[in-house]
């Protein structure tokens, strides 16, 4: 997922934007994270990151339209550097948004953002990236989570 400016969209991408800020757009493509941010670079975005409940719903809304069969594992922004330590009292673990260019990446996340599928490595030494894993849910829809 690539969080766009409010630019026409890339051919064939599914797109949704909120009435203020950036667009979302989802990439379905086999990558590597630093591919993923590399693809979002060169569509003069970033990959996505989220601040609060409202831009999660849209973002799952957009990769539950555009994802073929779940589960699926889309790169978001985050990432927690190798100086970085893994903190299980935060929501994000120690990990944090890559920013776009002007820095407006948020760091932190409500509590209620940080549902993580299985525990992030407990390190304080090698760079980790995480991903948001989809899955269909029958009951009150798409069920979701950080995966590192």
């Amino acid at each position: 997922a690539c969080a766009l400016g409010r630019t026409p969209p890339p051919p064939r991408a599914a797109v949704r934007c909120p009435a203020a800020g950036a667009c979302f757009s989802a990439h379905i493509a086999n990558v590597s994270y630093a591919e993923a941010r590399g693809a979002c670079d060169q569509r003069r975005g970033s990959l996505a990151w989220v601040s609060g409940e409202p831009e999660l719903r849209l973002l799952l809304g957009l990769l539950a339209k555009a994802a073929m069969p779940a589960p699926a594992l889309f790169w978001v922004g985050l990432k927690r550097n190798a100086s970085a330590c893994t903190h299980e009292e935060q929501p994000l673990r120690g990990f944090s948004w890559e920013g776009i260019e002007d820095g407006t990446a948020p760091q932190e996340v409500p509590a209620a953002l940080g549902r993580w599928l299985q525990e992030p490595l407990q390190s304080c030494l090698i760079a980790r990236c995480a991903g948001l894993h989809l899955a269909a849910d029958p009951g009150d829809g798409p069920s979701w989570g950080w995966k590192e």
